[in-house]
């Protein structure tokens, strides 16, 4: 996967470790068995096949299990693929309920017993709907469907311009293609990118030999809107098609509302979200491709509004972590080694699913370790060789010596990492962790809180506190609760709303800056900086939106990143965090406790005469609806609470509304039960 990125035809590698597979798995499972059963088994490499501790000759495709308790362990050798089974009779299996290990401890006694006490550590298998023998993981591609182009421009030299009317992502296919000699596509997310031959990202070249009229596809999916294919002379086609690929993921959240706008929004951001969604969470579809920390946290958030696929999570934040030992921060990036930690214990919150936690713990604490052996003789992070503090792309941004922002992110991080630990029963380092994260949350205050300015600054520099304040400390530390409500007030005022403060250009950092704000209660605001920013892309022709804009930007400026004409990416996974905003803080729907047993609504029209929308759980979805007058709620999880502010007193037919003093309401929402509130909204 994360070697699929090409830059003009030249293969382009991610520049970290990558790690691969364990090429020898032992699987189990126990069954306890009412009745005899027969048993199909296939295996991807070389196996062989234990009942109950007892060797089975060759290499069975069939096995029958006798009534009772049983053990089957089927373990595979395969150095090219990954090892992988598959198991299938009346009840058992190949169901997500195998344990496996990479390190298998048993050993053999004097006596020929075979013992277990040296530890192996036995993990939950993946699985997915290989639910076939003939389906082999090492085969797995994703979908494809055919896509006709939306206008074709032919040019008398043979060549062709051809328009998908949006971006896309697939394979292209050559109708009809005749004769000998090349054929050059060049791919472009713009017209302008595609019509450069020698600007644009991606290309491909074909050696075309045919005596008769034939179709040929493209080798490697591309990103691209437009393509500009040139064949040389003596070579000729007919017409051109694709195949777009993409993700079998289930759209299940959903938002519409008074603003044809905000609609559009939310649709373009669902569908950058769906084109970013592949076997992982990928950054963009057009330059990387590859898995990238930062991204990838964004990806899980949008994704728990959007989707809830937990798979993709799981897969994305194993891949991200590698193998032990640590010999660099994930992705080489500090701050995506935070992200990573804080993803997890995230993961758990929305899924109520421990398992990730259990499996990957260890890491965490190997990884955790590495970050704490890095801090300085003042036990804060800063960049060391090897290193890249990245934070953001914005010009003039300092990374220069003890940057707040990166403290914060371990901060968190140890909190992150303290509550996992109590989830694995580890009290010994529950308590190590939150220690550590008290202890640094009151030295980034006594160090970095500046009182005239009424904010954090950016960083220390030969130990001592810059006058710098950028917006990066300051507003996650009001979204992780590090604030007194005076300091947020302080830096609402003198940092998030104060235009002398560095304007983000990024949706990456914008994301956080607008919840931020919503956290405040400042919807109203946001609403308008969602239509300004995300609606300005829209107004620039954007049908996925980008990796960065910046309105002061005119015409094909807008194409232009790391120095190169059309090195941005126009469909960023970053670019959909609307979907997270609109989820969480208008629908106002967030989980309480693990897995949403319990939640709260709280709805915030923000200006918006009504919406309504879903919100995903592992259990059903959470339905809203609200206008200036009414609130409707549906859950089909858990045991919630609705939370509202009206002027007048709220009436709901079959419930008791609970009034909390300054026009502020509460109703206990019951599962599977509708609720319909007649109220005034503020």
């Amino acid at each position: 996967m994360q070697n699929r990125r090409t830059e003009r035809g030249s293969f382009f590698p991610p520049f970290w470790r990558l790690d691969s597979h364990y090429p020898l798995i032992d699987f189990h499972q126990d069954f306890d068995l009412k009745e005899a059963e027969d048993v199909e088994l296939r295996a991807e490499g070389q196996y062989n096949v234990k009942l109950d501790g007892k060797l089975i000759t060759g290499y069975p495709t069939r096995l029958t299990v006798p009534a009772g308790k049983h053990r089957l362990n089927i373990k595979v050798y395969n150095q090219a693929n990954v090892p992988a089974v598959f198991v299938r009779g009346k009840t058992i299996g190949t169901d997500g309920k195998w344990l496996v290990t990479y390190e298998d401890k048993e050993w053999i006694d004097a006596s020929g017993k075979v013992s277990d006490q040296s530890g192996t550590t036995w993990l939950t298998a993946g699985s997915w709907n290989f639910d076939e023998a003939q389906a082999l993981p090492s085969a797995f591609k994703l979908k494809t469907e055919p896509r006709r182009a939306a206008k074709v421009t032919r040019n008398a030299d043979g060549s062709m311009l051809v328009d998908f009317g949006r971006e896309t992502f697939g394979y292209v296919r050559l109708h009809g293609l005749q004769g000998q000699g090349p054929a050059t596509l060049y791919f472009g997310e713009s017209k302008e990118e595609a019509l450069s031959v020698e600007g644009c990202e991606t290309l491909e070249r074909m050696d075309v030999n045919q005596s008769q009229k034939a179709d040929k596809l493209t080798t490697l999916t591309k990103a691209f809107r437009f393509v500009n294919i040139r064949p040389e002379k003596g070579v000729t086609l007919d017409s051109v098609s694709m195949l777009y690929e993409y993700a079998p993921v289930t759209e299940r959240g959903r938002f519409s509302c008074s603003d044809e706008q905000l609609n559009k929004i939310w649709d373009v951001a669902a569908y950058t979200m769906h084109l970013n969604t592949r076997e992982f969470f990928i950054d963009g579809i057009k330059r990387d491709r590859w898995v990238w920390s930062g991204d990838a946290y964004q990806s899980y958030l949008m994704n728990y509004y959007l989707y809830f696929d937990t798979p993709t999570v799981q897969r994305t934040t194993f891949a991200l972590r590698g193998k032990d030992p640590v010999t660099s921060h994930v992705n080489t990036i500090m701050d995506y080694t935070f992200y990573w930690f804080i993803g997890i214990y995230d993961a758990y919150q929305y899924t109520g699913d421990k398992t990730v936690v259990q499996q990957l713990y260890p890491r965490m604490q190997s990884l955790m370790d590495y970050c704490l052996s890095r801090r300085n003789k003042d036990g804060y992070m800063e960049g060391l060789a090897g290193d890249w503090v990245f934070i953001d792309w914005a010009d003039g941004l300092s990374k220069k010596g003890e940057v707040s922002f990166e403290q914060l992110l371990l901060c968190r991080s140890l909190e992150s990492m303290a509550l996992c630990a109590n989830l694995v029963n580890d009290q010994a380092g529950a308590q190590k962790y939150q220690q550590l994260a008290t202890d640094l949350k009151a030295k980034i205050f006594a160090t970095y809180w500046n009182p005239a300015k009424g904010a954090l600054v950016h960083s220390r520099v030969n130990g001592q506190p810059t006058e710098n304040v950028t917006r990066y400390a300051n507003m996650f530390s009001i979204f992780f609760g590090y604030l007194s409500p005076e300091q947020q007030q302080q830096v609402k005022k003198s940092v998030l709303l104060n235009p002398q403060v560095a304007k983000i250009t990024t949706p990456y950092m914008r994301f956080y800056e607008l919840e931020a704000l919503c956290a405040l209660g400042e919807q109203p605001y946001v609403l308008q900086e969602m239509k300004a920013y995300w609606g300005g892309m829209l107004g620039e022709g954007a049908t996925a939106f980008w990796e960065e804009y910046d309105p002061s930007k005119k015409g094909t400026e807008h194409l232009s990143m790391y120095g190169r004409p059309f090195g941005k990416s126009l469909c960023h996974a970053w670019g959909a965090s609307p979907i997270y905003l609109l989820g969480k803080y208008y629908l106002g729907v967030k989980p309480l406790s693990a897995g949403y047993a319990t939640y709260e609504v709280v709805p915030t029209l923000g200006g918006l005469q009504w919406m309504e929308g879903s919100v995903p759980t592992p259990q059903g979805d959470i339905a809203v609806r609200a206008t200036t007058k009414e609130l409707k709620v549906k859950g089909t999880t858990g045991t919630g609470v609705l939370r509202f502010k009206s002027k007048s007193s709220p009436k709901c037919k079959g419930a008791k509304i609970e009034a909390k003093g300054n026009g502020n309401y509460e109703l206990p929402l019951e599962k599977g039960k509708e609720y319909v509130v007649t109220y005034q909204a503020v």
